[in-house]
């Protein structure tokens, strides 16, 4: 077979260079490709012949492997602690993900790299993910820049925030939300008087007084430094203490001013320590904002998690002494079935990676699953651990409701479809729950027993499929037995007039109505082809037929505000149903109940009197003139029983 060269990007190249090197014995990467599978081998998910001896000729060692289609493209870069046990997983079987196997199926030939370790593997399948961009592989959507603040390397240094890294200087950073690089210069500024002109300042241009002095000055945001009201030394000075801001080192600088402030006073210099009082002030404040851990001392690095059905995102913060001064978020596009182990330990290799960072001690919700080496992993279970763990989780979370904000924006439907995709897998369902009825009964001791029927179609009411049945084969406060009947007739008469049945059925309350829905589900024939689930009120549990243990869904999560919203609307349309027809009822028993008076009259009535006591009240004169002279003399008899006999 003959050998081809694959061009390699420059972060490639030099981690090729680093830490592997090809023992391919075809000559490296240059593969020629064979498409020799049969099609009774792609419908058992099995190599062809020569992708078999290549699979059986690999080491059990760490490396890279590379599948590629058939037109010579690479569709898929993994890693493998062990390359052969690894690779022939992928043939030995059928996988639940369909996307694997499709994948599996457009496999023609492989190729592979063996390195040192798993960790230099995993560095390796991140550059060559980035070189080869492959369609089945996790894709780390990185489509922003973030903003750093510079230190710039001048005699009179200027301090900014900037996306732009060409300004030569010392950067600190970056910053995930804007907002706090912003905080960050507001209360640099606030403390110290800093020149934010970009004039070029040197010894010969201040001495000529090329400058004037500016409304900064004037304000006591700049000591003059364009006509050397301040010297380098001076200015220097205040750096220092910036740089020891932007380091994280808030809490060291706190405590100086306060022992500044007390050397001050005690010297009676009261002008001056009231000043660094202010500063002391101002300090504190951010401080008690910013600083998550006054407990914690030293370098920690914090990965948290958080994922929703189609994208990952992990969010790194660096802490200088419980103050973050460094955070990113990452988003991982989910092209398989990755995992969230495989997920941290690629934004663990990317951190590494783009900052050049070396970790020792790593806080993480959980451990990854390639090993690092020198560093160790630690998942808090309780203390400040735990604590700045969940800041990041929450900075995280409030990342990604951000991002799928956005998103909705653009495609209303892109998150209709996320919400389906959730519901379908929090509620174990085979298709996405497009169309959602719920059923909710209402009675008062037993009187007027009602149901209701409210209906979500791609996650909203759809109002106009609403019903309400009242009930007629159940006497009494049966609930179970209401349930049974108004699902009965629903679903009936729905089959008989051919329209399309719900994707999820949701009934109000616990494992007795559930069991009632069961049995009618199953007198209809219609269990297995319609989900059904059951909501208790007081814990929010979700009960699955034939599951004795309920589930709890996460109190935040949009699959149970969908659930919630359903019971809520189906127990309003039902009470709101029960109190008109309990109402119409009241009336009926007073005026229906006249002989010789019927519901037209009795509206008329209404309509005109506006309640039955009115009507009671009213002269004979009035009901006459409102219903004729023998329906009002009727009615008057009915009221007035005592008078009619006189």
């Amino acid at each position: 077979m003959k050998s081809e060269e694959i061009r390699l990007n420059d972060d490639t190249t030099d981690i090729l260079t680093g830490v592997g090197r090809t023992i391919d014995e075809q000559g490296g990467f240059g593969i020629e490709i064979t498409p020799d599978r049969t099609r009774d081998d792609i419908a058992n998910n099995r190599p062809g012949a020569q992708l078999r001896e290549k699979i059986l000729a690999l080491p059990e060692s760490p490396g890279v492997y590379m599948y590629l289609d058939k037109h010579g493209q690479v569709i898929y870069v993994g890693k493998a602690k062990r390359l052969k046990r690894r690779v022939s997983s992928y043939f030995n079987r059928r996988h639940d993900s369909t996307r694997t196997n499709l994948l599996v199926r457009n496999i023609v030939d492989m190729r592979f790299i063996v390195v040192p370790s798993e960790e230099d593997a995993l560095h390796l399948e991140n550059a060559m993910i980035k070189e080869y961009q492959p369609r089945y592989n996790v894709l780390l959507k990185d489509d922003k820049s973030y903003p750093w603040i510079v230190v710039t390397k001048e005699a009179y240094p200027r301090v900014y925030m900037t996306r732009d890294k060409s300004e030569p200087g010392t950067y600190y950073g970056p910053y995930a939300n804007p907002q706090s690089a912003r905080l960050v210069l507001e209360l640099i500024r606030e403390i110290y008087p800093l020149r934010s002109c970009r004039h070029k300042l040197d010894p010969r241009s201040i001495a000529r007084g090329k400058y004037s002095l500016c409304l900064d000055y004037h304000i006591h945001k700049c000591g003059g430094c364009c006509r050397g009201l301040i010297n380098e030394e001076q200015y220097g000075e205040t750096i220092k203490r910036v740089r020891q801001i932007l380091s994280g080192e808030t809490v060291e600088l706190e405590r100086h001013l306060e022992n500044e402030m007390t050397a001050l006073a005690e010297e009676l210099r009261f002008e001056e320590a009231q000043a660094v009082k202010e500063k002391y002030e101002i300090l504190k404040r951010y401080n008690n904002k910013s600083v998550i851990a006054r407990t914690e001392t030293g370098e920690i690095d914090v990965f948290a998690y958080v994922e929703n059905p189609t994208t990952a995102y992990v969010c790194f913060m660096h802490l200088h002494n419980g103050a973050v001064i460094q955070s990113l978020n990452l988003e991982y596009k989910r092209r398989l079935a990755e995992t969230p182990e495989e997920i941290l330990s690629m934004a663990i290799a990317e951190i590494g990676r783009r900052f050049n960072r070396k970790f020792s001690s790593v806080i993480v919700p959980f451990e990854p699953d390639v090993e690092f080496k020198g560093v160790s992993f630690v998942v808090p279970k309780r203390g400040d651990k735990l604590k700045i763990l969940e800041v990041g989780s929450k900075n995280a979370r409030q990342y990604m409701h951000d991002r799928e904000k956005q998103a909705d924006a653009l495609d209303p439907e892109r998150g209709v479809e996320r919400l389906m995709e959730q519901m379908k897998a929090d509620f174990r369902l085979s298709v996405q729950p497009r169309h959602i009825e719920c059923f909710d009964n209402s009675n008062i001791q037993g009187t007027n027993p009602v149901a209701s029927c409210v209906v979500f179609r791609n996650g909203k009411p759809s109002k106009r499929d609403y019903r309400h049945f009242n009930i007629k084969t159940v006497v009494g406060a049966d609930d179970f037995a209401s349930m049974k009947e108004v699902l009965h007739r629903r679903y009936t008469r729905m089959m008989a007039e051919g329209e399309e049945l719900p994707q999820l059925v949701v009934v109000d309350g616990g494992k007795g109505q559930l069991s009632a829905a069961v049995e009618a589900f199953d007198e209809m024939g219609i269990r297995g082809t319609v989900a059904l689930v059951g909501i208790a009120k007081r814990l929010e549990e979700i009960y699955f037929p034939g599951d004795s243990f309920p589930l709890y869904i996460d109190k935040k999560s949009p699959s149970l505000r969908v659930i919630q919203g359903l019971r809520d609307e189906a127990h309003r349309f039902g009470i709101t149903h029960h109190r008109n027809r309990r109402s119409k009822g009241q009336v009926r028993s007073e005026l229906d109940g006249i002989k010789g008076i019927g519901p037209a009259t009795a509206a008329t009535l209404l309509k005109e009197f506006k309640s039955v006591p009115r009507v009671r009240e009213a002269s004979p004169e009035q009901l006459a003139a409102a219903v004729g002279r023998a329906k009002g003399g009727i009615i008057y008899a009915y009221f007035h029983p005592e008078q009619a006999g006189e």
